[in-house]
């Protein structure tokens, strides 16, 4: 008997189930159509990030190794095998941190979820644009839940989530757009399992932080071609004391829920729970530059005026954007908050034009951010995970007058999300530079419509430049 098919009603085994029936499972309408807008906003993401330097220098590297031309490199003319289109296209919609979020999981799942199952739409070109949306769905809803399984101790601990967790957004995905039954599904979340790395020291500057979603698409995306072709994986990655995913990506065993795996699981759906961007920074940063806005609105003043801001967050926004400004690099600026903050007071905006190497060490943001104080708030840490992007901002001018405001979820999230005019107003702002206004129709239409879709593979060669 295989492996996978003993661990009857383990959590691995209940994840493998759903992936591997969610082609024929119940979907609310509301759930497909949110991640339509998803879809849009990722890719979006990934045109503009495709003449940015590490992009460039990533695809170079990988042309010179790679004589397969099988699989798009989106908002290029390129082709790559599917494993590197995987990883190129993964790097780009992560490569300017302006892709979507689920807070709670924290994870940015368009980014590893996307390139694996279109380069699986590639490579079978009978995929129709009915089945993408139901594979992009199994990793909207696995990838998540892992992280939720982890809670914010595992961003804490060092990880970078994006990376660790959503290699099995990517495998689910994949798998399911492979149709592989709940055997593979299994092997192939425990081939997953076994290549899930990435450091959050990484977001210091270093080019690599980009790069971390790409190799979770890839890494993914090599599971579940692994296992369709008989490759076993880890049978119970989740279940495993020793050397599983769980007790060793977390210091103790009282800081992971294996139950979050499985709650909800086809009932309750974390698509809904993804949030987008609209400023071009480190979800953590967004409550407070939100907070800054409201303010500003009821009381206007200038950057000059501020004597001291003061966010008090949870110990995860601390730890993950709340230590002091180096200009090191893009990265680093853009996973700054005390740079964020200085960049909305001085600039009115935190999106694309507003980060340019020749302005990471201006003194004047350097001065406004080092007026900014990123202290811990232990009633915010206490309220979990939901609230772990709260902050209570504090602005305190030079004449003695304190301002405060606080914000539980940024705009975008789940609570506020965003109107299909605003996607798509954002996917013209990302997309226009890459690509002309006839290929942006093309690319809106073949997503909005993906259902209606012969081939999914449609939307790949429409995100060909």
């Amino acid at each position: 008997m295989d492996e996978a098919a003993g661990i009857a009603n383990t959590y691995t085994r209940r994840m493998a189930e759903f992936v591997a029936g969610v082609g024929e499972a119940e979907v609310p309408a509301e759930v497909l159509a949110r991640l339509k807008l998803l879809i849009l906003d990722s890719l979006g993401c990934a045109l503009y990030a495709g003449d940015l330097p590490w992009s460039r220098i990533l695809l170079g590297v990988l042309e010179g190794l790679d004589a397969t031309r099988a699989c798009t490199v989106w908002g290029t003319g390129r082709r790559l095998s599917a494993p590197h289109a995987a990883l190129m296209n993964g790097t780009l919609v992560q490569g300017f941190e302006l892709d979507d979020v689920h807070r709670g999981g924290v994870l940015h799942v368009g980014a590893v979820t996307l390139p694996a199952v279109l380069s699986v739409a590639e490579l079978r070109p009978g995929m129709t644009g009915r089945a993408f949306l139901r594979a992009c769905l199994a990793g909207y809803e696995i990838g998540p839940r892992v992280g939720l399984c982890m809670g914010p101790e595992h961003i804490g601990q060092g990880w970078h989530s994006g990376a660790t967790v959503g290699v099995f957004a990517a495998a689910a995905g994949a798998a399911a757009a492979l149709r592989l039954n709940a055997d593979q599904c299994a092997h192939a979340l425990g081939m997953a399992a076994t290549q899930s790395a990435g450091l959050m020291a990484a977001q210091y500057g270093a080019m690599a932080k980009r790069m971390h979603a790409g190799r979770a698409a890839q890494s993914g995306l090599y599971a579940a071609l692994l296992a369709e072709a008989g490759f076993t994986g880890i049978a119970d990655p989740f279940e495993s004391e020793y050397g599983g995913f769980c007790t060793t990506f977390s210091r103790s065993n009282d800081r992971f829920d294996r139950e979050e795996l499985v709650r909800g699981l086809g009932a309750r759906f974390e698509t809904m729970g993804v949030a987008l961007k609209f400023y071009a920074c480190v979800g953590s940063n967004h409550t407070t530059l939100d907070a800054l806005k409201a303010i500003r609105r009821r009381h206007p003043f200038r950057a000059e005026e501020v004597e001291k801001i003061i966010v008090s967050a949870s110990r995860v926004t601390v730890d993950h954007a709340g230590w002091k400004y180096r200009p090191e690099g893009l990265t680093s600026a853009q996973l700054n908050l005390a740079y964020c903050v200085a960049v909305l007071l001085l600039e009115g905006d935190v999106f694309v034009a507003q980060f340019k190497e020749a302005m990471l060490a201006d003194p004047d943001r350097l001065a406004l951010a080092a007026r900014v104080a990123v202290i811990e708030d232990p009633e915010i840490t206490a309220c979990g995970r939901s609230f772990r992007h709260m902050v209570r901002v504090a602005v305190l001018l030079r004449d003695g007058t304190r301002l405060e405001e606080t914000v539980e979820a940024p705009r975008g999230s789940e609570e506020s999300f965003a109107s299909k005019a605003e996607v798509v107003e954002k996917f013209r702002k990302l997309a226009g530079p890459r690509v002309g206004e006839a290929q942006m129709e093309r690319i809106i239409g073949c997503v909005m419509e993906a259902e209606r879709l012969p081939s999914a593979a449609e939307i790949a060669r429409a995100l060909a430049v």
